[in-house]
């Protein structure tokens, strides 16, 4: 991250700023000097969230190899977002699931849901608002389509999903159980259940 973060200073330094909408993906271990430079860069957080919990691999794998203290450097989503860093959600697919709902449950509760409950690091967890604006607002930021799609505004593209509950209402650890009823494309239905 601190290579990347360089790399985009030395740019900006060269170039000047325009409405170039720069992010770093994945977001697995930054150190903490580092997570003020996002906002100061203007550099999006482009998180894939489904990552930050326990499982196997980062269990038995990549924590021992880290070490303890670069381990609680993962996926500082919480402390990104604190500094001022605009977060943009994806999720990796075809590598991971493509359902931004279990993305979003791992963002609010740090762990997979159906799976170990144990929260990897739960002092980096996102309100399901914080989480939901990432995979809507944010995303739609980064790839310029903000002035048309990624909030509910008069004038922008009807893209909506309709789920099967609130997940405001219900509990936090509930979330990765919410299903997609139907999905609208500007106002077209394209998917339903």
């Amino acid at each position: 991250m601190r290579q990347a973060l360089d790399v985009l200073e030395a740019a900006l330094g060269a170039n000047g700023r325009n409405d170039n909408r720069h992010h770093l993906a994945h977001i697995q271990i930054v150190h903490p000097d580092d997570v003020p430079r996002f906002a100061e860069l203007g550099a999006a957080a482009n998180i894939q969230a489904l990552w930050a919990a326990h499982e196997r691999q980062m269990d038995e794998l990549t924590i021992p190899f880290l070490g303890a203290e670069r381990s609680k450097q993962q996926y500082p989503f919480g402390d990104l977002l604190g500094a001022g860093c605009r977060l943009v959600a994806g999720s990796d697919w075809s590598v991971s699931s493509p359902d931004p709902l279990l993305g979003i449950h791992v963002a609010v509760n740090r762990a997979r849901f159906g799976e170990n409950p144990e929260p990897f690091y739960p002092e980096q967890a996102l309100t399901l608002a914080e989480a939901l604006t990432a995979y809507t607002e944010g995303s739609a930021w980064i790839n310029h389509l903000d002035a048309v799609t990624g909030t509910l505004a008069v004038g922008k593209y009807a893209d909506l999903a309709v789920l099967d509950r609130d997940p405001f209402a219900g509990p936090a650890d509930e979330i990765g159980a919410t299903r997609v009823l139907r999905t609208y494309v500007e106002g077209e239905l394209v998917y339903e259940a």
